[in-house]
């Protein structure tokens, strides 16, 4: 199961890495597929979120989210290439 989880995690932020680069040219129109990649890597990781309902992109394979539910999370690819979801 724990395999399972890694696998989804690195799944749901290929997804918003590539998301990002395919929608370039309109920024507001890649925040939603952001938003929702951001909300299952954070709920893979077992924190509370809900949904997220803002992203700041802090660099490469780094973002701010902000849940509805008020937490906020550091979201970001370590240097062994794990997605890490912090609690700020």
């Amino acid at each position: 199961m724990r395999m399972l989880n890694k696998s989804l995690v690195v799944i749901a932020m290929s997804t918003t890495l590539y998301s990002g680069l395919s929608l370039a040219e309109d920024p507001a129109s890649s925040t939603v597929p952001v938003a929702k990649d951001l909300t299952a890597v954070i709920a893979l990781q077992g924190l509370p979120c809900g949904k997220v309902v803002s992203v700041q992109q802090q660099g490469e394979n780094d973002y701010l989210a902000s849940c509805e539910d008020g937490n906020h999370y550091r979201v970001f690819v370590n240097a062994d290439g794990r997605v890490i979801a912090e609690k700020q």
